[in-house]
């Protein structure tokens, strides 16, 4: 039997569908309440800021080919920073080698980034995007190492490293 018609995926797939449109995703906005500069910047005002590959992983939900960010292999202290707009959201005492090709952070900094569920792949994950600019950063997954078990999944793309 063709995989893709078996009952399972016959079920599955409308199912998730139906439940996209149930729990609609909440738009991930700014918060410029502590923020000096608007972050509400019209596509255009983006694609003047960031480089074309920046602009795909942060506006358009894109993400990178794994392996391919030089941020993987950085091992030195310091702060990891939204490439958007600069917001600092992960320490690199938090930063663990996953193993699946993008830097890999088992906490955030407080209040820097904010979540929603992504349907892209039918199967619900929690996708995560800076609180600032709503730039998206990655997804979150619950197989991270302790202390807290979470696995921030980012681009090395959305994300600027400045050492200490």
């Amino acid at each position: 039997m063709n995989q893709f018609l078996s009952r399972r995926n016959f079920i599955l797939i409308p199912t998730m569908s139906i439940l996209k449109f149930i729990f609609k995703p909440r738009k991930v906005l700014a918060s410029f309440a502590t923020s000096e500069q608007d972050w509400n910047l019209s596509n255009e005002d983006w694609k003047n800021k960031l480089s074309p590959e920046s602009y795909y992983i942060l506006r358009e939900e894109g993400t990178e080919r794994a392996f391919s960010s030089p941020l993987n292999n950085e091992k030195r202290k310091g702060t990891f920073y939204c490439a958007g707009c600069n917001q600092a959201l992960f320490k690199s005492e938090t930063k663990f080698d996953s193993g699946t090709g993008w830097p890999s952070f088992w906490d955030s900094l407080k209040d820097s980034i904010e979540t929603k569920v992504d349907f892209k792949l039918i199967v619900p994950r929690t996708e995560y995007h800076c609180s600032r600019c709503g730039g998206h950063q990655g997804h979150v997954f619950d197989d991270g190492p302790l202390p807290t078990g979470k696995r921030y999944c980012n681009n090395g793309l959305a994300l600027k490293f400045i050492a200490d």
